[in-house]
């Protein structure tokens, strides 16, 4: 298992990651790509088996931020033992992309939801749940993660051809040269229309809130009901979360998918890439303003707001733009403060336990 392999290969292994391996560690190690992350414990793929893998010591005591363990996705270094039914994780190879997001709720923390992602498909479905505001955040996710957006449009059969063209304008008033694909979990025809951009070898990541049909979808491309679907609420066009955790999927074309739970909360954690990409012609419009500095919230002279007042930006993509940018930015903040934080927690500790020792 020591040569890179058409295994490999076949489970999105490429040039841009041959080229991060450390010179002479293949001498050692195994390389493989974690599947799926659980509480404790991984599973990781060499292309040809799926084993149970835990880290190193050393690995989880040198940790210091989530972004310091594997996600699903990622390439490692591994060791196979026991003919290949167990194995430890040495280390986590360069990653060509990184999707995360802020921890739901108050915690400041990030967490991770995959590496090494090539394409997002970013499911809406064409019901209530279809929200502009909703589809720039996972814009500024994905963009500042440095994966190629698409839009799924679910549910197509809910709408007619007119209506569907109209929303599919709607979406490239922001985005020109944004991919947006209609699609219906119940018509094959439409179905077809997904599985013709995706490639082999490529891995793509399914994003979109619960009830929009990222699982059935992963169901429709597997060609069976391997993952559980609950219904939606007729009431409020709300869905339940049906994936519980994220996964690695093979499909028999060859292409790799990640299906993820549903995020009801999505918290932009510093995406200030995301965000210049995202809102493109904002920061066209910042370069005219008179501040190089400007915030572009209350300063004469700002190119941005002029643009809102004479209706070349609408207001609601401004209001966004300036939530997103601050959210990201109090996220930050917090998150270095929390980390500093711990460093002189842990500084003190270390002091503590110094003094005890040389008391005995």
């Amino acid at each position: 298992m020591n040569n890179i392999s058409n295994n490999l290969e076949s489970i999105g292994f490429g040039k841009w990651f041959q080229d991060k391996i450390p010179h002479g560690v293949l001498d050692q190690f195994d390389i493989a790509r974690v599947v799926a992350v659980h509480k404790d414990s991984y599973t990781i793929s060499n292309g040809e088996v799926d084993v149970l893998a835990e880290l190193i010591g050393k690995l989880i005591f040198s940790a210091s931020s989530p972004v310091d363990y594997p996600a699903v996705g990622d390439w490692v270094l591994a060791n196979f033992y026991d003919e290949n039914t167990f194995a430890i994780i040495h280390q986590i190879l360069p990653r060509k992309s990184l999707l995360k997001r802020k921890t739901p709720g108050k915690k400041v923390d990030f967490q991770l939801i995959a590496a090494n992602i090539d394409f997002a498909f970013i499911v809406q479905s064409l019901n209530e749940n279809f929200n502009l505001r909703r589809l720039e955040r996972y814009l500024v996710m994905v963009n500042d993660g440095k994966i190629q957006p698409i839009v799924l449009l679910s549910k197509s059969d809910l709408l007619d051809h007119e209506a569907i063209t109209g929303i599919t304008e709607e979406i490239h008033k922001i985005m020109p040269d944004l991919q947006v694909i209609p699609f219906s979990n119940q018509n094959e025809s439409y179905l077809d229309n997904v599985k013709r951009i995706m490639q082999a070898g490529l891995t793509y990541c399914l994003l979109g809130s619960s009830g929009v049909g990222k699982t059935t979808l992963t169901n429709n491309l597997i060609g069976k009901s391997k993952y559980i679907t609950k219904t939606v609420s007729k009431k409020e066009s709300k869905g339940r979360h049906a994936t519980t955790h994220r996964q690695l999927i093979k499909l028999d074309f060859g292409a790799l998918v990640v299906d993820t739970p549903g995020m009801r909360e999505l918290g932009n954690f510093s995406v200030a890439t995301g965000l210049g990409e995202t809102f493109s012609e904002i920061t066209e419009f910042s370069e005219k303003c008179q501040f190089n500095d400007c915030t572009h919230v209350n300063e004469k002279g700002c190119a941005v707001l002029k643009a809102v007042e004479d209706g070349q930006l609408s207001a609601e993509r401004y209001q966004n733009y300036i939530k997103m940018n601050k959210e990201s930015t109090f996220n930050e903040m917090s998150y270095l403060e929390k980390r500093k934080k711990d460093k002189q927690f842990g500084k003190f500790i270390k002091t503590v336990m110094k003094h005890k020792n040389s008391q005995r």
